[in-house]
C-alpha cells in the first residue's frame, strides 16, 4: 500500500521541489508559458507538497487572500487521491487562517473534481494561459 504524506511550508522550504512538479505539469505537459507560471506570488503563499512512497508527486499553494492555486499532480500519481489530499490540506489551512471561503480558477476539464469537494462554479468560461477555466468558490462556514 502506498504511503502518502502532505507537507506544508514556505516557498523557501518547498519551492525547489514544488517548482519541478509545476514545471513538468504546467510548462511541459500543458504548454503554459514560463512567464505566466512564475507569477512572483509564490514567496507570499503557503505551499503544500504531496509525497507518495517518499517521492514528491503533487503540489498546491494558498494565497494570502484565500485563493488556492497551482494544484498539480504528476501524471504517474493521478487517480491515487493525491489531489484530494492536497485540496483538503489547503482548505484546512484556509479555514485555520480565518477565511470564510476559498476560491480558485479551475481548468474546465477539472470542474467535476472540484465540485466533488464542494466547490461551486461561477461566471463564464475564460482563457488563462490558453486553457479554458471557470472561477469556483467553497464556503468554509
Amino acid at each position: 500500500m502506498a504511503i502518502t504524506h502532505i507537507s506544508t511550508g514556505s516557498w523557501e522550504t518547498l519551492g525547489p521541489t514544488a517548482s519541478e512538479i509545476r514545471r513538468k505539469v504546467f510548462i511541459e505537459e500543458q504548454s503554459v508559458p514560463q512567464d505566466e507560471e512564475w507569477d512572483g506570488l509564490d514567496p507570499a503563499c503557503q505551499h503544500f507538497l504531496a509525497m507518495l512512497d517518499q517521492q514528491p508527486v503533487g503540489t498546491a499553494r494558498l494565497l494570502p487572500d484565500g485563493h488556492i492555486g497551482r494544484v498539480a499532480v504528476l501524471a504517474n500519481a493521478r487517480g491515487t487521491g493525491i489531489g484530494v489530499l492536497l485540496m483538503q490540506a489547503a482548505i484546512e489551512a484556509a479555514r485555520h487562517a480565518g477565511h470564510a471561503q476559498v476560491a480558485l480558477s479551475a481548468q474546465v476539464h477539472a470542474l467535476a473534481f472540484y465540485e466533488r469537494l464542494g466547490f461551486i462554479a461561477h461566471g463564464d468560461e475564460f482563457l488563462d494561459a490558453g486553457i479554458p477555466h471557470r472561477e469556483m468558490t467553497l464556503s468554509l462556514d
